[in-house]
C-alpha cells in the first residue's frame, strides 16, 4: 500500500475482504442507548449483513449489504467525512 506508513498498512491489511455477520452480542442494548426507535430497532437485531472492505492505496471503500439495505462509504485515511447512518442521522466521523 504505497504512501501510507508500514505499521499502518500493517494494522489494516487483516480488515479487507469481506465479512458476514454470524452472531452480536448486546446489539439491542447499543442501538436502544443509541436512541434507536423499538421497531427499526428490532429489525436491525435480525439483520445479519455482509461487509467488504477494499483499500486502494488512497482510499477505504466499505460495502455493506442486507436484504432490507445496501450502503457504500468511501473515504480517505486521516481525514474528516460526513456520513449518513442506518437511521438518516449525519454524523462527522474520522477516516
Amino acid at each position: 500500500m504505497p504512501g501510507l506508513p508500514r505499521k499502518l498498512c500493517t494494522m489494516i491489511e487483516p480488515f479487507l475482504g469481506t465479512w458476514k455477520l454470524i452472531s452480536s452480542e448486546n446489539f439491542e442494548n447499543y442501538v436502544r442507548e443509541l436512541g434507536v426507535e423499538c421497531e427499526p430497532r428490532k429489525v436491525a437485531c435480525l439483520i445479519k449483513p455482509s461487509v467488504s472492505i477494499s483499500f486502494n492505496g488512497e482510499r477505504m471503500d466499505i460495502q455493506a449489504g442486507s436484504a432490507c439495505r445496501n450502503t457504500e462509504i468511501s473515504f480517505k485515511l486521516g481525514e474528516e467525512f460526513e456520513e449518513t447512518t442506518a437511521d438518516n442521522r449525519k454524523v462527522k466521523v474520522w477516516g
